[in-house]
């Protein structure tokens, strides 16, 4: 997650409940009426590491019964607790909005001063890991569906509402999202799945901007996690350098791969990021910046020197990690393995890219195996209710938005279903600082009160208008 909205910093260069009746703005926790801080607050205190979620989400899920959800469980046990919360039953096989989120955490890093899950709540702000990724995001769709359950009459639903908690995301362990689909998706009947992404952006990005930028992504790019390995008999003294040995064979195989320029792939989204960032320009930039394609030349230098930036427009590949069967200081190793992380764009053949890696690296001896691989999820479309409806109810909440299509460099739990062909969109709408954005995954991870509510009024926004459809 800390990726995935961190990459927008980078991308170019009580609590006021706005007109909400209080009373909805409150959710029962253990027979006691809180606010979305303090039931945040109790959350951020029950750590859940990636692998021991069971304790913390026992406590949410016991939130979402309390408040009238109906729960079905896809998994009770630490490392895959997943489950749902609905305003109907899932029997009643409506079709659904899923709002989907995860449960577990990375580990806390605290120098002493700090403590990575106090849930401390200071200078209108909330404290600890998971305050934004994932369980500040939880609280808005968890107070949206409870206020829906609440206030929307259930015999004119249009569509069930859930709140999906699941486990294992930080980690992609294989259980979480991926055992809910292979065994519970005809149950959860998903029409749409709304889950974490990028918040307002025009904050990150450097820059004078009159009007808020959310983004709304609408695919990710997939991973391809290989090793290389290269096993080479020599002479074994480090005292006599032979011609050719593993390490040095496979050293001058990788500087070939590390320091060759990938090529600039243009779709729709990426091109259609360029050209919202053209309308907040003048001049040439803004000329530039409208025509993409047409200036391709002119824009391949720039992009090259944002990273960040280039990771949309590009197949990527990062050496993450060199071991070798080292022994004496003075003894050759015979074997040296790389880890390469490989991030391919959404129509890349990974079987194409393999075939050029081999040819980059020109050593036949080098072998290349795949550690793993996600799958190829595609594009969800913006012609439809679903992502009609959410720009709007983003534009209801912030009337001068613009509201901007967007491809992510990394992968999260939504690209499981958007390989169903499940129309899917990514979106934490509500304001993030830098500060906040470069807190997260760190020590000081926080998010405002302010935007608490804020998210969750966009969500509950989102809930109505697609209630209201006739």
């Amino acid at each position: 997650m800390k990726l995935q909205l961190l990459f927008w910093f980078y991308i170019i260069g009580f609590t006021a409940c706005f007109g909400q009746n209080a009373a909805d703005s409150l959710i029962l926790v253990n027979g006691r009426a809180v606010s979305y801080e303090h039931l945040l607050q109790q959350y951020i205190r029950i750590p859940s590491v990636s692998g021991n979620e069971k304790e913390a989400g026992d406590f949410i899920k016991k939130v979402c019964e309390e408040n009238g959800l109906f729960i079905t469980n896809f998994g009770e046990e630490n490392g895959n607790y997943n489950f749902a919360a609905s305003i109907v039953p899932l029997d009643k096989k409506k079709p659904n909005l899923v709002f989907l989120n995860h449960i577990d955490v990375v580990p806390s890093s605290e120098d002493g001063s700090i403590d990575g899950f106090s849930g401390k709540i200071e200078d209108g702000k909330v404290y600890g890991r998971g305050a934004v990724d994932n369980k500040g995001a939880a609280i808005m769709q968890l107070a949206a569906v409870i206020r829906a359950g609440k206030l929307i009459q259930k015999n004119d639903l249009q569509f069930n509402v859930t709140f999906l908690a699941v486990s294992c995301e930080e980690t992609q362990c294989g259980t979480g999202v991926a055992y809910v689909i292979k065994n519970h998706l005809e149950l959860l009947n998903p029409a749409t799945v709304i889950g974490e992404g990028p918040s307002e952006l025009s904050n990150l990005i450097p820059g004078e901007f009159k009007n808020h930028i959310f983004g709304v992504s609408l695919a990710h790019k997939r991973s391809l996690w290989l090793n290389l390995t290269l096993t080479l008999e020599t002479a074994g003294h480090g005292s006599v350098t032979p011609l050719s040995y593993a390490n040095k064979d496979m050293v001058k195989a990788l500087e070939r791969v590390v320091t060759k320029k990938q090529k600039l792939h243009f779709n729709e989204i990426n091109a259609g990021i360029l050209k919202t960032l053209g309308l907040h320009r003048k001049g040439l930039e803004k000329l530039v910046l409208s025509h993409p394609k047409f200036f391709k030349p002119l824009l391949v230098g720039k992009l090259r020197s944002e990273p960040e930036l280039f990771s949309i427009f590009s197949n990527t590949i990062t050496l993450t990690n060199i071991t070798s069967s080292h022994g004496a200081h003075n003894q050759i190793a015979p074997q040296i393995v790389a880890s390469l992380d490989c991030r391919l764009m959404p129509d890349t053949d990974e079987q194409v890219f393999l075939e050029d890696l081999k040819k980059l690296l020109k050593n036949d001896k080098i072998s290349i195996s795949i550690e793993s691989m996600t799958q190829k999820t595609g594009f969800s479309e913006r012609n439809n209710i679903y992502y009609y409806y959410l720009e709007k109810a983003i534009r209801l909440n912030y009337p001068d938005a613009h509201v901007m299509p967007i491809m992510l460099p990394n992968l999260n739990d939504l690209g499981a279903f958007r390989a169903k062909g499940i129309p899917c969109y990514a979106s934490i709408p509500a304001y993030l600082t830098k500060e906040q954005v470069q807190a997260i995954h760190n020590k000081s991870e926080n998010i405002s009160v302010e935007s608490l509510y804020d998210g969750a009024q966009v969500y509950y926004d989102y809930i109505e208008l697609l209630q209201k459809i006739k």
